[in-house]
């Protein structure tokens, strides 16, 4: 079927004897038994459906974890000053406040710093070592960088200051020279190296380190930070890191952290944390101080138990948010999405000097979400170009990287399977633009553009008790989707535009009630067109949620596409 997006829409393959095997084994319904297959849940994550799943440190014999705990061992028993070099966004934040809130704890010394994003560029830098080590720091923990720093590890040998690195970036050989280098992306023969962003591994590793130093203190308290991390780095909600999302949404209480909960009481929020909450309110929250001023409000934030202190970092944050927001949409607003669809080129590659280095991320983020495509955003900064990549599962854009750098067609930059960064001179960008898009060929020579939906339903099968069959394999997010279903013969009663952007529609199937929707950012798209405007049937590709709205609780539709009977 094609869309009138101009999709075409298949439902996924599946074998029926494997549904059949999995409702006589496990007594589920049809629904989860084929969500569950179609996910290729192995038989942990099938058991956590019904059974707890206690998180489980695997590194607690991994040699590098081991190397670095003794390391910070001998600084601890020596009293020596440490300093804790953290990446801008929400995973350095929270990798650098769990090591600050542990050595506050043991009272141990140490000052944090996270580089300004404008003037320090990525990661640890020469110059910025340079003035780092006037405090004369004894040891250097980088988190969430450090993997591609060779030149400014081998500056801090020279200076017989100790580092260790833990980080889960793409790392190439030659590894830099460091004390201890944790990233498990140094071998590629662990199938589980792409799970783990620098706040688990912090986690996991101060973890050894407590019971190592037989300490007191309660690590597992904010094991909230670790997913926070995890949803805002686009980490797979699978195994582990499912695992520990399902430990949160059932255990933690936001009125027992008072970060959390000054910042749910000043967004008016009363409802339990969702994953949706850290994604789409926490996350861009905590992010917004490095896009638009100082890196360091986040990790003062997350690392203050002063209520004052925290209050007043918190509206400073919601107060930039609300300005990136606005300045968001204005961007937006100017970027010709139709020269760049007519364009129809494989990653999109969008230049602007106007952009605000720190926005150039999430404007990537926007490109991708609604082309379905990689998409680049490049502006100019101090003399150089920066740009921001954020990519889809077909293209591991951190791995780029450094055939970029070996071309000389960027200066530096570094990033994961999703995302990247990097800097470059002005005269290479035509040159990377080419490049990029034919690496994407030849790596998608054989690419089924078609799109998927997981099952059919009826209209009147949508109810609470699907929902609840639905959510029993969530919590969702990348890499463990929500689920998404053909609905067919709807019509269009009632549609109403929302801030600009969206729009509702209130559906009506031939037998059965009215069904609530929602259509994200589809305002003048041949999507949204028809929503506000075609009376005759549709079919709809949607995915189904519950909604809350003044303490009450409602099933809404997703809208990701749909259809037209055509005569």
């Amino acid at each position: 079927m094609i869309s009138v997006s101009g999709k075409k829409w298949i439902e996924k393959k599946i074998d029926k004897n494997s549904i059949e095997k999995i409702k006589q084994d496990f007594n589920f319904s049809e629904i989860l038994s084929k969500l569950i297959i179609l996910r290729n849940f192995d038989h942990n994550e099938i058991s956590s459906i019904e059974h707890p799943f206690i998180v489980v440190n695997e590194f607690k014999k991994n040699k590098d974890f081991i190397e670095a705990s003794l390391l910070l061992e001998k600084s601890i028993n020596k009293k020596d000053l440490i300093c804790i070099f953290g990446d801008y966004d929400v995973d350095g934040s929270t990798a650098t406040s769990l090591l600050a809130k542990f050595f506050d704890y043991i009272k141990h010394p140490y000052f944090f710093y996270i580089p300004d994003r404008e003037r320090d560029g990525y990661g640890p830098s020469i110059s910025v070592f340079k003035r780092l080590i006037l405090k004369k720091p004894k040891l250097i923990i980088m988190v969430d960088c450090g993997s591609t720093s060779n030149q400014s590890i081998a500056y801090l040998n020279t200076k017989k200051i100790k580092s260790i690195i833990i980080d889960h970036h793409e790392i190439n050989k030659p590894f830099p020279k460091t004390n201890v280098l944790i990233n498990p992306k140094k071998n590629i023969n662990d199938l589980s190296k792409d799970y783990y962003c620098a706040t688990t591994l912090t986690y996991f590793f101060l973890e050894i380190m407590i019971k190592k130093i037989k300490s007191s203190f309660h690590l597992s308290n904010y094991l909230v930070y670790v997913l926070l991390a995890l949803v805002c780095d686009v980490m797979p909600l699978r195994k582990i890191n499912r695992y520990i999302a399902l430990n949160i949404i059932k255990n933690f209480r936001i009125k027992d952290n008072i970060v959390f909960k000054t910042l749910y009481e000043l967004c008016d929020k009363k409802k339990n944390l969702t994953v949706e909450d850290l994604g789409f309110l926490i996350g861009p929250i905590i992010n917004s101080g490095g896009r638009l001023s100082s890196s360091q409000i986040a990790a003062d934030l997350l690392i203050s138990e002063n209520l004052h202190i925290v209050k007043k970092k918190s509206l400073e944050l919601i107060k930039l948010n609300k300005i990136r927001k606005e300045i968001e949409n204005k961007i937006l607003n100017e970027i010709n999405f139709d020269k760049l669809e007519k364009a129809n080129k494989d990653v999109i590659v969008y230049y602007s000097p106007k952009i605000k280095e720190g926005l150039i991320g999430i404007i990537a983020s926007r490109l991708k979400d609604y082309f379905n495509k990689p998409s680049i955003v490049i502006t100019t900064s101090q003399n150089k170009l920066k740009g921001s990549a954020r990519s889809t599962i077909n293209y591991n854009i951190g791995n780029i990287i450094r055939k970029l750098i070996d071309k000389k067609l960027i200066e530096s930059g570094g990033g994961h399977n999703l995302a990247a960064g990097f800097s470059m001179k002005k005269d290479k960008l035509k040159d990377l633009e080419n490049f990029i898009l034919e690496d994407f060929a030849k790596k998608n020579r054989n690419l089924n553009l078609d799109y998927t939906y997981d099952a059919e339903v009826s209209p009147t099968a949508i109810n609470k008790n699907l929902i609840d069959e639905i959510n029993r394999i969530g919590p969702f997010g990348y890499g463990n989707p929500t689920p998404t279903f053909l609905i067919k013969n709807l019509k269009v009663i009632e549609a109403k535009t929302i801030n600009d952007k969206h729009i509702n529609a209130m559906l009506k199937p031939r037998v059965g009630k009215f069904i609530k929707s929602i259509c994200f950012n589809s305002l003048n798209t041949q999507l949204g067109k028809h929503l506000l405007s075609y009376k005759k049937n549709i079919h709809v590709v949607a995915q189904i949620h519950e909604n809350y709205w003044n303490n009450n609780k409602y099933l809404q539709l997703n809208i990701k596409d749909l259809f037209i009977e055509l005569n």
